[in-house]
């Protein structure tokens, strides 16, 4: 179940978000889960329902502040005049947010798919306190790598004309030359296949096993 919630930024700006509990009453790690370029939708929602339902505290902050794409045309408008270093403030308060939260066990991760996969980079260099990072298929500009704190899964496509793997194999090599982690995996699908509700690029056979081995990382460094 969805509840909308607020907190502030690392700016102590206002912002909201898409919050999902667990079952039960005891504590979980918790995951900032960062939308496509279509803003917070269902679809976004419903993979934090299923991360909830897995064990996991779950907030989904609302960087387009309430706005949402009806079509590409209007996604791509939204994604480019995103203001990114306010964006990251707002992961941070959600981080933040989730750190103290009574449900959470201080243990926090980020993840996101397209645009939020690109996000999920950069918040691992620019947002301290994180125990893991799961980006699908997005690639942010330049960053400073060496300052990654927690392990990087990552997630592409090999049939992807925007988020290449050759610029997941290219961040990889940089991480691995600074000391840092990163795990990779390439599917034989198209950009966005993990989304379910868009059928011509929906691959199940790659979500189901991205899903699986997200888990299992996000088990392994937030326990």
């Amino acid at each position: 179940m969805i509840e909308r919630v607020a907190f502030t930024s690392r700016t102590n700006q206002a912002i909201e978000g898409a919050l999902a509990l667990p079952p039960g009453a005891g504590q979980a790690p918790g995951v900032v889960l960062l939308q496509e370029w279509w803003g917070v939708n269902d679809q976004i929602q419903s993979v934090a329902e299923r991360l909830a339902a897995e064990g996991f505290v779950v907030v989904v902050p609302d960087l387009y502040r309430g706005k949402l794409a009806r079509d590409a045309a209007e996604a791509s408008a939204l994604m480019n005049a995103l203001d990114w270093p306010r964006a990251m403030d707002d992961i941070a308060g959600a981080v933040a947010y989730l750190k103290a939260h009574p449900r959470c066990t201080g243990k926090v991760a980020a993840m996101g798919f397209c645009m939020g996969g690109a996000l999920t980079f950069a918040t691992a260099c620019q947002v301290r306190g994180l125990c893991a990072s799961v980006p699908f298929y997005g690639v942010p500009g330049p960053q400073e790598w060496s300052h990654v704190e927690a392990p990087v899964l990552a997630h592409f496509a090999a049939k992807d004309g925007w988020a290449k793997p050759e610029a997941a194999k290219d961040i990889q090599s940089k991480l691995r030359a600074a000391g840092k982690s990163m795990e990779l995996h390439v599917y034989d699908a198209d950009h966005a296949f993990f989304n379910d509700r868009r059928p011509e690029v929906h691959d199940p056979a790659a979500s189901q096993l991205a899903w699986e081995r997200t888990l299992a990382f996000l088990r392994q460094h937030a326990a």
